[in-house]
């Protein structure tokens, strides 16, 4: 079937979805987190087909962990999805209320957005965060992944298909686009007739070209070009911290640190101290020239490097006079996602949090909490990069927009 058939489909289904009250919504969510661990075994089994099938192709051990599915992040799926089902419902809540002139009653509420399309690539737990996310805002949802995490993807799309059934709704509220090519991925980038919203996930390079070539409405996300800057007045062993569990605690996702900015007034000193603990990792360091005369050993870095999201243990190191040269180096290199100081200077925590226009702003804290999980928001459907509608981690409220109802007795204008 062509995809605008399914997108067809999908804003049909979309109808129904709105009109299902919050305890059926919250019921196939956990129905869908029993049979994610009910049907934990299929999943594995098709997942070990990507795996395979993705160091054929000679895959990075860093995209290997992004596609790779175990027992434990199924239970997290599952517990993930059982968390949304909890959350309160998003739908119907009153923004704003009040008698016009007019004497017309006016309510401002919240509405689904109707079909959202997801294009990602290798993460097919993706999968399972997108379709919970989507059915407790109201909506509908069309995914297209990669063909790399195809298998995974249909397995857990089965088992939610089963919880739809189970409560009657059209299984056409959540459609996995499976053809590989790119006719595919292009037709439901301009299908504006059936799809409200289009999400990008993944490389900076899918986000462009989706922002590039889209008909439909997009919310750019994902591409985390992020930096930590360790400020001349930092505490030091904090600092460290900070920088090893921002680079190393999981490289592959888009809130992992990529480039490490020092004050160059405590450089020599920290450097050593950092290089030290990366090297536990075996982080491949790139350096800027004034860096590379404290750390021997060290690459050389270019603007190429310094505006490359790695996703693997490796980053790059910039020494800076200050944190008005900090903030230009972020501005310039940056994606707006999550930046962070790390510093006991309260002017410059000032300087920096007004000065970087990103997403998420850190002091003293590593940018690895840039997650919907952690903002207390449940899962996410991504990283919002940019100002319209939505920034940061987007839950379940930035799924829905809203509508204005109005009550009258008679009044004309």
């Amino acid at each position: 079937m062509k995809t605008i058939e399914l997108a067809a489909l999908a804003k049909t289904a979309s109808r129904s979805v709105r009109l299902l009250d919050n305890e059926v919504r919250s019921s196939i969510l956990n129905e869908f987190a029993d049979n994610l661990l009910n049907g934990q075994e299929s999943i594995l089994t098709a997942n070990d087909q990507d795996i395979a099938a993705a160091r054929a192709e000679g895959r990075t051990d860093a995209f290997l962990d992004r596609l790779r599915l175990t027992p434990e992040r199924i239970a997290a799926m599952a517990q993930g999805v059982r968390e949304i089902a909890a959350m309160a419902d998003p739908l119907g809540r009153v923004l704003e209320k009040k008698t016009i002139r007019s004497g017309v009653r006016l309510v401002k509420k919240t509405v689904p957005m109707g079909v959202i399309g997801i294009i990602f690539e290798s993460r097919p737990n993706v999968t399972a965060d997108c379709a919970a996310l989507c059915l407790k805002a109201g909506n509908a949802c069309i995914l297209k992944g990669g063909k790399e995490s195809l298998h995974s993807c249909l397995a857990i799309t089965e088992e939610m298909h089963k919880a739809m059934g189970k409560y009657h709704l059209d299984e056409n509220a959540l459609v996995l686009l499976e053809n590989p090519d790119r006719e595919e991925t292009n037709a439901l980038m301009e299908c504006r007739e059936y799809v409200d919203l289009l999400i990008p996930r993944g490389s900076s390079r899918l986000i462009n070209a989706v922002v590039r070539q889209a008909k439909v409405p997009v919310i750019e996300t994902g591409a985390g070009i992020c930096h930590t800057f360790v400020d001349e007045s930092a505490d030091l062993q904090m600092a460290d911290r900070i920088v090893f569990n921002a680079k190393c605690s999981r490289p592959s996702v888009c809130n992992a640190m990529e480039t490490l900015l020092v004050h160059e007034k405590i450089s020599e000193q920290f450097l050593p101290i950092c290089a030290s603990s990366l090297k536990e990792k075996n982080v491949i360091i790139h350096g800027d020239e004034q860096s590379r005369t404290i750390l021997k050993d060290i690459l050389p870095a270019d603007d190429t490097n310094y505006a490359t999201e790695y996703n693997d243990f490796e980053m790059n190191i910039k020494i800076v006079k200050d944190v008005s040269e900090a903030i230009a180096h972020i501005e310039t290199f940056g994606t707006h996602h999550s930046d962070c100081i790390v510093t006991e200077n309260a002017e410059n925590v000032l300087a920096f949090f007004n000065g970087v226009d990103s997403a998420c702003v850190y002091h003293n804290a590593s940018t690895r909490f840039t997650d919907g999980g952690e903002f207390g928001m449940g899962a996410e459907i991504g990283i919002s990069t940019q100002k319209l509608h939505a920034r940061g981690p987007m839950g379940l409220n930035e799924l829905t927009t809203y509508a204005y109802y109005l009550e009258g007795n008679g009044e004309i204008r």
